[in-house]
């Protein structure tokens, strides 16, 4: 077998190092929107906003903006605490295939490492595509079995970041293939942490954006690391899934679309593994034309991880919220929508909110488990009170690749998100910076930064 980690090498030098199409170069600015706009909500929000404060003293030097504090510090304190804020609100972009959201670790680090370096936007934006295309190759290799006990973003972000980092920091080839091993070895993430309540998950991304950013600018200076490291009987592969890793479906199709050509992004601000769910529950109530006060019984059938991950009956805080069938069952038919507003202290304790929890159910389908990861599927069966039942397949969800959001929907997202911290006006020429702006966005004001530390650099 060929090597596929110099492979992954060789083609993130190849997609990193040329200038990219008009369409392509339009699909990273998605990403960069999408991105933007989940970091912004989520920058006034623990735990990104602790770890500003627990780091503070680390903040006031380096040329790296950190848009949860408002100071300038170094490449790896800056995508630390930038991917973990945007990681926060559970609205970031996803690879189905890989089971990972990309956007949080991968453009987290390039955003920083693109500030230190400063770089162009054209530099940023191919390090984003190619940070993503290894990385989410390196995903596919592991999955199914690396969901069982990793969470990919932990993991596997690790790898865009280190490829996207070493790009800026000007790597050659043979120095990318050991940032990608360096990487490798300092990748990490648990399931566990976010099946219980605690505020690790976000941390997972801001870790492989700093452990990746690091393992970019070290190699970009020669530190080496074990290029065996990915499918090696004690590697990356074989540690964190079964076997040693399919690096032919992996390293298959290259020349092809890339993978930030086919991602998805969030239309629900909840954990992916619910939208086909919320998706076919709302088309049956559009169509039936029911209420909430019909409902007798939902019924929920997906594959494994949804049963294993969002079936939570009783979700009591806003992490648990995030993660619950139920949960967000009951906000979509009783308010319309999962976005923000759901997850506000008086939905929690919305006493209509909690009675609905009770008559919806989780279980697994065989069907949709066999699909997985390349198909987010779900079988739905709405019981009304009056002794009609409804039911509905739904094979793939909104914003996934085949159901793409348009640019128009990724724009009002993007408003939704960010205009209550930045007003409707710099929203807007904040966005439009984002679709056709010419140099990397910098500092930005926000209205809500914590408290800075005496003397920091503004």
């Amino acid at each position: 077998m060929h090597n596929p980690l110099i492979e992954l090498a060789a083609l993130a030098v190849r997609v990193g190092r040329q200038k990219p199409a008009e369409p392509l170069e339009h699909h990273a600015r998605r990403a960069l929107v999408d991105w933007f706009g989940c970091l912004i909500a989520g920058s006034s929000t623990a735990p990104a906003t602790l770890f500003a404060l627990a780091l503070a003293g680390e903040a006031g030097s380096g040329n790296a903006f950190c848009y949860v504090d408002g100071l300038w510090s170094d490449v790896r304190r800056a995508a630390l605490i930038n991917a973990t804020a945007s990681h926060t609100v559970e609205f970031d972009d996803i690879y189905r295939d890989a089971a990972y959201h990309p956007g949080c670790p991968t453009i987290g680090a390039a955003l920083a490492a693109a500030h230190a370096r400063g770089s162009s936007i054209e530099d940023l934006l191919t390090s984003i595509i190619a940070g993503y295309e290894v990385s989410c190759r390196i995903g596919v290799a592991v999955q199914p079995s690396h969901y069982r006990n990793w969470h990919t973003t932990g993991t596997v972000g690790t790898f865009g970041a280190a490829v996207a980092v070493a790009l800026l920091f000007g790597a050659q080839e043979h120095e990318v293939a050991h940032a990608i091993a360096t990487a490798a070895t300092m990748a990490g993430g648990l399931q566990q942490a976010f099946r219980s309540d605690g505020m690790s998950k976000p941390l997972h991304a801001g870790h492989a954006a700093e452990a990746g950013a690091l393992a970019g600018m070290a190699a970009a200076r020669g530190v080496t690391g074990a290029l065996d490291v990915l499918h090696g009987p004690a590697g990356f592969a074989a540690a964190t899934s079964d076997g040693t890793g399919n690096w032919q479906k992996a390293l298959a199709g290259q020349g092809g679309a890339l993978a930030i050509e086919n991602m998805t992004f969030k239309n629900h601000g909840c954990c992916g593994h619910i939208f086909a769910a919320l998706d076919a529950v709302w088309d049956l109530k559009t169509e039936a034309k029911f209420e909430a006060e019909d409902v007798e019984q939902i019924v929920v059938a997906g594959y494994r991880a949804t049963k294993d991950v969002c079936d939570r009956p009783s979700a009591a805080t806003e992490q648990e919220a995030r993660f619950s069938v139920q949960y967000t069952m009951a906000n979509l038919l009783l308010y319309g929508g999962v976005r923000l507003a759901a997850f506000s202290e008086a939905r929690l304790a919305d006493p209509s909110v909690r009675a609905l929890m009770k008559r919806v159910s989780v279980d697994v389908d065989e069907e949709c488990e066999a699909a997985f990861p390349s198909r987010r599927s779900a079988k739905v069966t709405v019981r009304l009170k009056n002794g009609r039942a409804l039911s509905r397949y739904q094979p793939t969800r909104k914003g996934d690749p085949d159901a793409p959001l348009t640019d128009e929907e990724l724009s009002e997202k993007f408003q939704e998100l960010v205009s209550p911290i930045l007003g409707v006006q710099r929203t807007n020429e904040f966005l439009e910076e984002l679709w056709r702006g010419s140099k990397v966005p910098e500092a930005l004001a926000l209205t809500h930064h914590i408290a800075a530390p005496p003397g920091a650099r503004k």
